[in-house]
């Protein structure tokens, strides 16, 4: 979250810049400027930036192999549905699934 002391506009940043990206090296939070009383545009040093694009790969790495391990796991549910019988035609699902849905649409109502 940014601070809303780290809110200023483009132009006093324009006017002030070395002091500002200063206060970024030393406090490394970002800082927001506005263009005409609006967030436009936020201000980070590069190594935080850096650490936060980094812990984001690292995120979508964990969900995507969280994804897998789950795919995994239904696939075997498959798998071992299909050794113990238990297989249904497509038609079947279709319908089940259709029935499912229909059954959605109407608590919906």
């Amino acid at each position: 979250m940014v601070n809303v002391e780290n809110i200023h506009s483009l132009t006093d940043f324009r006017r002030n810049a070395s002091n500002y990206v200063e206060q970024i090296k030393e406090t490394k939070a970002p800082l927001v400027l506005t263009v005409n009383g609006e967030a436009a545009v936020v201000v980070q040093d590069a190594h935080t930036f850096q650490q936060m694009l980094n812990r984001l790969q690292q995120l979508e790495q964990e969900l995507n192999q969280l994804k897998l391990e789950n795919l995994q796991q239904e696939i075997q549910k498959g798998i071992n549905q299909a050794d113990r019988g238990e297989l249904f035609d497509g038609e079947e699902v279709m319908a089940r699934l259709q029935a499912r849905y229909q059954a959605g649409l109407a608590d919906a109502s």
